[in-house]
């Protein structure tokens, strides 16, 4: 599902336009990111928690030429789900 479709869905679940709709979603993704960017996790309740973790520097080979590299460290997103999404996966079997 891309962005467009996930707008048009949820407008209608929801009975506003899509123009709000995309306003909500921009205003949940930039409070989200905001709270992310402080080292905040963010948890939705029956959903998961949204953290940001610290990737250590690590040493890679490049698997053309076999040359050693070490990638500096980075800070990355990861995503645990919650117990209700996780059963709810596994009633459907876990396809969509």
């Amino acid at each position: 599902m891309n962005n467009k479709d996930f707008i048009t869905t949820l407008s209608r679940q929801c009975r506003f336009t899509t123009r709000v709709t995309q306003q909500l979603v921009d205003a949940l993704v930039g409070q989200m990111s905001a709270h992310l960017e402080d080292g905040t996790p963010v948890t939705i309740n029956t959903f998961g928690t949204f953290d940001v973790k610290k990737k250590l520097e690590r040493v890679v080979v490049n698997p053309a030429t076999g040359q050693r590299l070490m990638t500096p460290p980075k800070l990355v997103v990861t995503f645990k789900a919650g117990a209700s999404l996780k059963d709810y996966i596994q009633e459907k079997g876990g396809t969509a």
